[in-house]
């Protein structure tokens, strides 16, 4: 397997039309087609054969910015969740004084700040020129677990008005899910951290 820097506007190229998606919907994706493609060999990254090396190499480095993505999106979900909780009163006091809901805030802040530092160590990692492999993989798959953890807890906060499109809470889980998904989903990202432990 090798791998191709292949320009858009080169003959033979087509994108289809944006497909349509649960959510993230402001990053739209599309089908590439490939049809009687002329790629020159000066277009080849790296040496030929070594193209799944190229694209394992570049997850290490994007794994830790899509597990962000999760991070921002759980920081997102804790915060309209608090603010929720502090604001909306039953039986005569805010909801975050009900132990079933204050537990729930904790363990959402809980998971937002071990996602936040299993990103922080896998990026060190990598701006200091260490192998992250694991480490990314870790910050991945927590991120992400955590990101739809996180937002249907969410949505239990507010209850029925989580349900809501008046609220964001709703829209935040559907931009979630894709984080188990995209970039090698969780399942992959298990398989590699058993292969790096076995590695040991």
């Amino acid at each position: 397997m090798s791998a191709f820097l292949v320009d858009r506007d080169s003959a033979g190229v087509s994108v289809g039309k944006p497909l349509g998606k649960m959510g993230q919907r402001a990053a739209p994706a599309a089908e590439v087609f490939f049809e009687d493609v002329k790629v020159p060999a000066s277009a080849l990254i790296g040496e030929e054969g070594e193209g799944f090396m190229v694209a394992m190499k570049v997850f290490d480095r994007s794994r830790p910015m899509v597990a962000a993505g999760a991070l921002g999106l759980m920081q997102r979900a804790l915060d309209e969740s608090v603010d929720y909780a502090t604001t909306r009163h039953t039986m005569g006091k805010p909801i975050i004084e009900h132990q079933a809901i204050g537990h729930k805030l904790a363990d959402m802040a809980i998971r937002t700040e071990a996602s936040r530092l299993l990103i922080l160590q896998a990026a060190w990692l990598l701006d200091d020129g260490q192998r992250n492999t694991q480490q990314a993989a870790y910050a991945k798959t927590f991120a992400a677990d955590s990101a739809m953890w996180v937002t249907t807890e969410a949505i239990q906060v507010f209850g029925g008005m989580g349900y809501s499109t008046d609220y964001p809470v709703e829209k935040l889980f559907r931009d979630a899910k894709v984080f188990q998904i995209y970039e090698g989903s969780s399942e992959i990202q298990r398989n590699i951290i058993a292969r790096e432990l076995s590695r040991r």
